[in-house]
C-alpha cells in the first residue's frame, strides 16, 4: 500500500491542491449563494472522488489495490453527483450531506493513515487531516444552525487545512520516491 501511495504521490497532491482552490474560493467569496455553494462543493466532492478512485485503481502490477481509498473515492463520486444532480436542495440538506461526506471520507484517512504506520513514520499528516474531517462533519451535524455565511468559512479553512495537510503528505512522498527513481535511471 505504501509503495502504491508513494508512487502516485502526485495524485494526493492533486488532491490537495483541488481542496485548497475550493477552500481560498469559499473564504474569498463568502456571500455566494448557496446554490453556487452547493455547485462548488458537488464538483469539488465529485473530482476528489474520482482523483481517489483513479489513485486507488492505478497500482503497480501485483500490488493490492488500495480499498479505503477506492471506497473514499466512491463516497466522494456519490456524494458530488447527489450534489450536482439536486442543486435546489435545502440549506440543511445540503449541511448534512456536507457533515456525513466530511465524517465518511474522515474516518477512510485515518484508516489509511493506520495502514501506513507500517510503512512510514510521520503518518500524523493523514491521521491529522481525517480527524479533521470528522470533527468538521461532527461540527456541521451538531450546529447545523450556524448560519450559512459561518459555515460557508468554516467549509473554507477545513478545505485549506485538508489542502495543505495532503499537498504536503504527497511532498513527502515524493521526496521518499524521487531518490529511487533517479537511482533506477543512473
Amino acid at each position: 500500500m505504501f509503495v502504491m501511495l508513494a508512487h502516485n504521490w502526485w495524485m494526493l497532491c492533486l488532491r490537495g491542491i483541488t481542496a485548497l482552490v475550493f477552500g481560498v474560493l469559499c473564504l474569498a467569496y463568502p456571500s455566494v449563494t448557496l446554490i453556487v455553494m452547493t455547485i462548488m462543493f458537488g464538483v469539488y466532492a465529485l473530482l476528489d472522488g474520482i482523483l481517489a478512485l483513479a489513485s486507488s485503481i492505478s497500482t503497480a502490477k501485483g500490488r493490492p489495490r488500495w480499498r479505503s481509498t477506492f471506497f473514499e473515492g466512491i463516497v466522494g463520486v456519490i456524494f458530488g453527483l447527489i450534489i450536482l444532480i439536486w442543486p435546489g436542495i435545502t440549506a440543511f440538506g445540503l449541511l448534512y450531506l456536507i457533515g456525513v461526506w466530511a465524517i465518511i471520507t474522515g474516518i477512510f484517512e485515518i484508516t489509511a493513515a493506520i495502514r501506513l504506520r507500517q510503512h512510514f513514520t510521520n503518518e500524523w499528516l493523514l491521521i491529522m487531516s481525517g480527524a479533521a474531517s470528522v470533527l468538521f462533519g461532527l461540527l456541521i451535524l451538531v450546529i447545523p444552525r450556524a448560519g450559512a455565511l459561518a459555515v460557508v468559512l468554516w467549509i473554507g479553512t477545513y478545505a485549506i487545512f485538508f489542502g495543505m495537510a495532503f499537498t504536503a503528505l504527497a511532498l513527502r512522498l515524493w521526496r521518499w520516491v524521487a531518490p529511487a527513481a533517479e537511482s533506477r535511471a543512473a
